[in-house]
């Protein structure tokens, strides 16, 4: 995978949660997912079509997720309650656009979020397409951007 399409979500997870939760984020080194591995508890997703197509997860341990999603609402919220999960799917949106904006010269859209939540589940992407994880530490937990895209082939698009 293009370095490139990498870059753009490193800085948009920092952004995103220095501005919207004043939580700042170490990144750590981006490695490359083994297939089957399992996501943490809480797995926010969105696909991106277009010129570069592929998914995106923002995937945390739950009390990590519950910690974050607090920071965002401004209220405690547990996994259990009725809009913890449209919290997280915000999350997801806002990272997955920020970095979106960043592809300049490209078409991309990004779908409506979807959010997993259950111990070990597993998100599985296109087998055609390498999954970059990229780790995140923060005071509310660590927690990882899984980056799977790919530039669709000029032929495709026409």
């Amino acid at each position: 995978m293009d370095q490139s399409y990498i870059v753009p979500f490193v800085k948009s997870v920092q952004n995103v949660f220095e501005t919207m939760l004043q939580l700042p984020v170490n990144i750590g080194e981006p490695s490359l997912k083994n297939q089957g591995e399992p996501s943490f508890d809480v797995s926010g997703i969105i696909g991106m079509s277009g010129d570069v197509e592929g998914s995106i997860v923002l995937s945390f341990p739950v009390t990590c997720a519950e910690r974050v999603v607090s920071l965002f609402t401004g209220s405690e919220l547990e996994h259990t309650h009725e809009d913890f999960a449209d919290a997280v799917g915000e999350l997801v949106n806002m990272v997955s656009g920020g970095a979106k904006a960043q592809f300049n010269g490209k078409q991309v859209s990004i779908s409506c979020p979807s959010v997993v939540i259950g111990a070990k589940h597993q998100v599985h992407g296109r087998k055609d397409t390498v999954c970059i994880v990229i780790p995140c530490q923060s005071d509310a937990g660590d927690f990882n951007v899984e980056v799977a895209v790919r530039q669709v082939p000029v032929s495709a698009n026409t």
